[in-house]
């Protein structure tokens, strides 16, 4: 049985920064495009950040470009989300999901219903 697991929310005052961790049983990561998706009450879960399963390309959103990073460590089999300069408006519950190699990633690496497997979520609280 695949689980992800997500990890490292909190709650933090504007500027500070927090680093999510995504970790897999019954599936390797390095073997998946990854990402990173978030929810804000009242609306729809959003992408956030991906990453290529063999390339290392990595894309955002544009608001948080310059201040987010998305990474893997294959030998924990974790997937990172690093969050700095952090504003009231990324708080949500943020999601990690995986999206099979068999898509191409280009077209859609932003879109939440082609990824397949998805953790449970971590609260990400920022105050002003």
């Amino acid at each position: 049985q695949v689980e992800l697991v997500e990890s490292g929310g909190g709650l933090v005052q504007a500027g500070d920064s927090l680093r999510l961790s995504c970790t897999a049983s019954g599936r390797t990561l390095s073997n998946y495009n990854m990402g990173w998706f978030r929810q804000a009450p009242g609306k729809e879960r959003d992408f956030v950040a991906s990453l290529g399963w063999n390339s290392g390309r990595t894309d955002y959103i544009e608001s948080v470009k310059g201040r987010f990073t998305i990474s893997r460590d294959n030998a924990k089999n974790t997937v990172y989300l690093q969050m700095n300069s952090l504003k009231p408006e990324d708080t949500a519950i943020y999601y990690c999901a995986t999206l099979s190699t068999r898509k191409f990633y280009a077209t859609t690496y932003y879109k939440k219903d082609e990824y397949d497997t998805w953790g449970q979520g971590t609260q990400v609280t920022v105050s002003s």
